[in-house]
């Protein structure tokens, strides 16, 4: 953060919840009567291919966020089972895959998601307001050894938001380096029908 040590009088780190700001951390330098805040969003990873949410709601709420129109919406919701499919024979009678909609419907999204990839990034990463995240701090706990890594925002929007967005072998989206899904698993409760997105944070520790 490019602070110079000797000149620091006090650091007071503030857990948040219910942003993407996981701790604040307030700097106050010696002869200064501002306090200087540095917005973290934390990431704890116990191997090196360990995927984490950083986002999931409901298709809804991102609807409202990104004024998603109800065409894609609708796309949207049977890829996650909020809609019941409207093929025959599914590949999973909850839920549509990606690679199952029709090609007008897949371009449409693709089409979509494209337009709109500079702020679907810098909202499930960044996010908005006074406590949107400055820097991603990432933790990694592997057998006896661990280390950490902080980078700023821009150079995780960057590296994350960078790249193709296309439909997977699996019939999941990628935006870049994100994974977007449904979110699943939940004992089958109604929340596994939520739209999740993830990445692989130990990725961090390979960039110069």
């Amino acid at each position: 953060m490019e602070y110079q040590l000797a000149t620091i009088e006090y650091v007071k780190a503030v857990k948040l919840s219910g942003y993407k700001t996981d701790v604040q951390v307030q700097v106050t330098i010696k002869l200064k009567e501002a306090i200087d805040a540095q917005n973290l969003q934390v990431k704890l990873v116990s191997n090196p291919k360990g995927f984490n949410q950083i986002d999931k709601r409901w298709v809804d709420k991102y609807a409202e966020m990104w004024n998603i129109p109800l065409e894609i919406a609708t796309i949207f919701k049977k890829y996650t089972g909020e809609v019941e499919p409207t093929i025959s024979n599914p590949k999973d009678k909850r839920r549509m895959f990606a690679n199952e909609f029709s090609v007008n419907e897949q371009e449409n999204i693709l089409k979509w998601l494209n337009e709109n990839k500079s702020l679907i990034v810098s909202d499930i990463l960044k996010g908005r307001g006074q406590f949107s995240a400055e820097w991603m701090l990432v933790a990694q706990k592997v057998k006896a050894n661990s280390r950490w890594v902080l980078k700023p925002m821009n150079v995780c929007l960057n590296h994350f938001g960078n790249g193709n967005i296309e439909i997977t072998k699996q019939g999941n989206f990628k935006i870049g380096r994100i994974t977007m899904q449904r979110k699943g698993g939940d004992n089958g409760r109604d929340t596994a029908k939520m739209l999740q997105f993830k990445i692989n944070p130990a990725e961090l520790f390979d960039l110069k």
